[in-house]
């Protein structure tokens, strides 16, 4: 006998029910922040005592794709669709007749290669398309970020009305759209947001008179084309002939004209919509996962070459639809179709529906199901979609097509579409992010596309957009272009020769790096060709001028814009492929990440070489966390890349000239202006309060609301633009004698990421864009020397920069530090911007969960300030005193960063347990982990263990959100234990966190035989502390089972299980 099971449903409010908790604009983070509360099902309540149930596994959607128990009907927003279309193939209700009669006579035409249609046949008018498409981006040069959503819906639509019935909107000879798609975009808005109108008619009276405008315009559009074919009949094979020539095989009846235009309509909103948003994302999943780029690509090269694109090879790309299938998996443009239950019946044997309960199939979910998709179910993997694999999936296991009878018919024509198009870019183009550090955001209408996703292309094989134009039109070329970009000449018109500068850069450190060598480049006798991201070198090194590559590692893999470049280089074969190309290597990495340290730029370096390139001059390697960057590179440059440049080119340094000591032109004005950064967006803050007790270092909880569109998951970074504090600004303008109210004019170098050729308040370039406690470089202190009048000065400035060198930066002495002790120094303005890096994003922990408000955040910060090494006043931490100085109100500036993938909670939460270990600010993810646990467990879930290992000071001083915890343990969510460095007595003997590991191993090692997953955050120290812990625990545990092992054995057992089992964020 089954067990009824009630289903779960959100507490909501009198009349509306739960309309309030669903984000108009975002309805599909909603379902989702609903399901990893509720779990694979819940029920919610809408105004007007109407319900739906959502289901979100694939084994409650494979019974609700039985057409025997339930069936479709178009509810809420289709319901409204039907005011345009009527009963048109996508919105008719179950019975109508004309949606008969259009299913038997379109469905033969559009799958059957012999019939009246034939999708094949359409392939050059789909081309004709795509090869519009591709020259606009051709002529958009390789710096202009193309707005990928928008350039592909004028693919699809222009693509549909030229194929189904031979009309051309001309939407990439036009910046207006053509009216019936302005009309379409508003229709489908207004239609998407009636079903949740709960005023009276009367206040939507402009919005109603503009709705019936929008749909009058769509169905006169259709009918003129629909009476000018009429008129002018041809033998076109379209959809539009198939609709007045087909014949319904049951009733002998023609299509009616009003059917005709519903269903014209219907395959442009339906068709552009569903394919171009497939396209977006696509592109967005292949630049941020660069071997099924890399894949991709070269499945392009080997089937279809340089030559012409042809309908044979589309069904010869089979990677390119395993990318499609897997896209249509993971971002399903409709997440979201219904059906209701023909009868009262239990959904998978326990959950009670109720017949003519609306069902709400909610792909998003169902999608990743691990039960279907493993573990990695959020991975994109296209190899799981190839045509072997894919044929093995469960029943229903993948419906972006919809279901059954009222599936979508155009199937067939829109992966031959997106094919094609993926093949024609991809043939000709490399792409990469205009914003490497983009996170996908969604915008919602009918259906989902990509929201602010720009990506650029760079034309491939060194051609020209008319050379392209050549190639697409099946021509050839003038002259045969190589493989890579090779330069007819190293100098050409300008001054000096040529170089290119490239870099792979996170957190804007190494990119720092390329403009200051790029600022230098013209004072050695070079000219900067380009400076840029390695993704934009992809496949493409120029020849004959100098390569210099600065780039980063991140626990051993390559930043964000230097993946795609970093898939090719090392999955190349051809070892002649860059003969002729020079490079020189500069890489920084962080010696916390041992096992991966200097990894890719070591890689990069080896690699470029076994492929033919040369090697100007050996590797520059600098350690984040030993030693300044900005002073590691200095050194190199000046001892080692300028010298082998100097030697390789024959070039001089240019007599005179400076470039430390010329800095920037600086003209001080008193209009008053204001800038905005472009990097982040603009939150603000809802609560800040103190989480320590007095006498104890600060530590403090800020909660601050997201910019509209940005998301997260517990255990993400939110990146912070912070303001210098103002003490240290104001010792600036006392430096340079600058009135609280000038403004300065900056000019006169084209490589700075300061505001130039724009009048700006000075305490804003020195508050928010330049790093003002940077510990002075050694150029930095020769170039103060210089202009020293007293030859003392200049004598103790010269020892600061060599045998004391290491003082300035044990104690991180400033440019402003020196300054102050020197005050006889008379430093240019200009000079002193020159020298000082860019401001930088600095990344916290985010210390809640979305599934308690999916709009806001916590992060948990330690205040940094105490009396400063170097003797000149305090120093404050710039980020930590900013979100410090912060009230409810403030704005400041944000964006959203994923953490490592592995640094997440697991998939199974019912069966994974949970270990995590923290000290201090350290338990920041760990309280967002423990709250979405609880928020589950509010929901009825039951879920596997967790247990925290915490390190702090003393019991009700530092124990941060002890109350919070102890609610979360009563709960069943988690288990706490403390180490008490100052109360060891109160902690069984534990002093550090890692102390806990063995005084609490009875319940650690089941846990972690149970697969547990291990996260650990906090200091270097810790992290260490936890792994000799570990060590020291494994060891014995195998003696006591009688199996040796040594602890070298166990620390490289240990090291293969990084981001498998166990996960860390460590920070000094």
């Amino acid at each position: 006998m089954s067990t009824i099971t009630p289903i779960p449903s959100p507490p909501g409010l009198p009349i509306v029910g739960n309309a309030t908790q669903i984000d108009p604009t975002a309805q599909r983070r909603s379902f989702c922040d609903f399901a990893d509360k509720y779990g694979e099902i819940y029920r919610l309540h809408l105004p007007g005592s109407r319900t739906i149930v959502m289901a979100n596994s694939h084994r409650l959607i494979n019974e609700l794709c039985d057409e025997k128990r339930f069936t479709k009907i178009p509810n809420g927003v289709l319901e409204q669709i039907r005011n345009g279309v009527h009963d048109g193939l996508f919105t008719a209700r179950p019975g109508e007749e004309n949606w008969g009669i259009a299913h038997r006579v379109l469905m033969p035409a559009y799958v059957t290669s012999f019939g009246p249609l034939s999708i094949r046949g359409m392939f050059d008018e789909m081309h004709d398309i795509a090869t519009q498409m591709a020259l606009k981006f051709a002529r958009y040069g390789p710096s202009t970020p193309i707005p990928a959503s928008d350039d592909f819906t004028r693919l699809a639509l222009d693509t549909l009305a030229l194929c189904s019935m031979g009309f051309r909107f001309n939407s990439f000879y036009t910046k207006e759209l053509h009216p019936m798609i302005e009309a379409m975009g508003g229709f489908l808005v207004e239609s998407g947001k009636r079903p949740r109108r709960v005023l009276p008619s009367f206040f939507y009276r402009a919005d109603d008179a503009q709705y019936w405008k929008d749909i009058e315009v769509l169905r006169n559009t259709a009918q003129e084309v629909l009476e000018a074919r009429k008129k002018n009949p041809d033998d076109r094979k379209d959809l539009l002939n198939a609709m007045l020539n087909g014949v319904d095989t049951k009733t002998g009846k023609h299509m009616s004209d009003s059917s005709i235009i519903d269903n014209l309509i219907t395959f442009l909103i339906a068709g552009h919509e569903t394919t171009s948003g497939t396209l977006s994302f696509a592109f967005y999943r292949l630049l941020k996962n660069p071997d099924a780029y890399r894949n991709v690509q070269k499945e392009v090269d080997e089937v279809i070459g340089k030559g012409p694109i042809t309908v044979d090879h589309l069904s010869k790309l089979p990677y390119i639809t395993a990318v499609l299938r897997e896209t249509l998996r993971l971002d399903s443009p409709i997440p979201l179709f219904g059906v209701v239950s023909l009868e009262d019946q239990l959904l998978a044997g326990r959950y009670p529906v109720a017949k003519n309960e609306p069902m709400g199939l909610f792909l998003t979910r169902a999608h990743v199901d691990p039960a279907v998709w493993g573990d990695d179910a959020h991975d994109f993997k296209p190899e799981r979609m190839l045509d072997e694999s894919f044929n093995k999936l469960p029943k229903h296991a993948w419906k972006p097509f919809g279901n059954g009878a009222r599936a979508c018919i155009g199937r067939p024509f829109a992966m031959q579409e997106a094919i094609l198009a993926m093949a024609v870019l991809f043939q000709n183009f490399n792409f990469v992010m205009h914003d490497p550090t983009y996170n996908l955001a969604i915008k919602q209408t009918l259906t989902i596309k990509p929201d602010n996703f720009y990506m650029r292309a760079i034309i491939r094989d060194g051609l020209t957009p008319t050379q392209l134009e050549q190639r697409l039109a099946g021509r050839g070329l003038s002259q045969e272009s190589s493989k890579l970009h090779a330069e007819d000449s190293s100098l050409s018109a300008g001054k000096g020769q040529k170089i290119t500068v490239l870099y792979g850069s996170n957190s804007g450190t190494c990119e720092s790096l390329a403009q200051r060598l790029a600022s230098d480049a013209a004072s050695h006798g070079f000219r900067v060709d380009k400076v840029d991201c390695l993704d934009t070198a992809n496949g493409a090194l120029p020849k004959n001028q100098p390569v210099i590559i600065i780039t980063a590692s991140y626990e051993g893999e390559p930043p964000d814009n230097a993946a795609l470049f970093c898939s090719w280089l090392t999955s190349s074969k051809d070892k002649s492929m860059l003969e002729g190309v020079d490079y020189v290597v500069f890489g920084v990495g962080h010696h916390d990440w041992a096992q991966t340290f200097h990894r890719i730029p070591k890689l990069v370096d080896a690699k470029l070489e076994e492929n033919g390139a040369t090697r100007i001059a050996e590797i520059g390697l600098s350690d984040a966390g030993s030693n300044d960057t900005f002073t590691d590179f200095e050194t190199w440059e000046d001892n080692v890349l300028w010298p082998a440049l100097h030697q390789k080119y024959g070039t001089e340094n240019s007599k005179g000239e400076d470039a430390q000591s010329t800095g920037l032109s600086v003209e001080i004005t008193n209009p008053r202006t204001s800038t905005l950064r472009q990097d982040v967006m603009e939150a603000f803050v809802v609560d800040t309060y103190k989480l320590t007790a007095d006498g104890e270092p600060v530590k403090k909880h800020i909660e601050i609301a997201l910019p509209s569109g940005q998301t997260y998951r517990s255990g993400d970074y939110l990146a912070v633009l912070p303001i210098n504090p103002k003490s240290v600004v104001q010792r600036v303008m006392r430096r340079f004698h600058l009135a609280w109210d000038a403004h300065i004019t900056i000019a006169g170098a084209a490589n700075t990421a300061l505001p130039t050729e724009t009048s700006m308040p000075a305490q804003s370039v020195f508050s928010a864009y330049v790093e003002l406690a940077q510990p002075a470089t050694k150029r930095n202190i020769l170039a103060l020397a210089e202009t020293a009048a007293d030859q003392a000065d200049k004598d103790a400035l010269k020892k600061f920069a060599t045998e004391d060198y290491a003082e300035v930066l044990d104690k991180r002495i400033s440019v402003l530090d020196l300054l102050e002790k020197f005050p006889a120094l008379e430093l240019p303005l200009g000079m002193f911007l020159a020298m000082l890096p860019p401001m930088r994003v600095r990344q916290y922990s985010i210390s809640s969960s979305p599934l308690w408000n999916p709009s806001h955040v916590t992060l948990t910060f330690a205040v940094l300030e105490a009396p400063s090494k170097s003797g000149q006043g305090t120093h404050v931490g710039v980020a930590s005193s900013y979100l410090d100085s912060l009230e409810p109100g403030d704005k400041l500036h944000v964006a959203v960063r994923q953490s490592h993938a592995a640094f997440h909670l697991p998939q199974n939460p019912e069966s994974t347990p949970v270990i995590c270990i923290a000290a201090g600010t350290g338990i920041s993810p760990f309280r967002g982990f423990m709250q979405e646990r609880a928020e589950m467990i509010s929901a009825g879930r039951k879920l596997a263990p967790a247990l925290l290992l915490v390190g702090c000071r003393r019991p009700g001083r530092d124990d941060l959100y002890a109350e919070e915890f102890a609610r979360w343990e009563a709960a069943g969510a988690v288990t706490v234990k403390r180490a008490y460095s100052r109360a060891t007595e109160k902690s069984n003997g534990a002093k550090y966190v890692q102390d806990l590991i063995a005084t609490h191993k009875d319940e650690v090692v089941p846990l972690w035989e149970q697969n547990a997953r291990l996260y650990i955050c906090g200091s270097r120290a810790i992290g260490e502390g936890v792994k000799a812990e570990v060590i020291k625990l494994v060891v014995s545990k195998q003696k006591e089972r009688g199996s040796e092992s040594t602890e070298e054995t166990v620390k490289e057992w240990w090291e293969g299980l990084r981001n498998v089992r166990y996960a860390t964020d460590v920070f000094d």
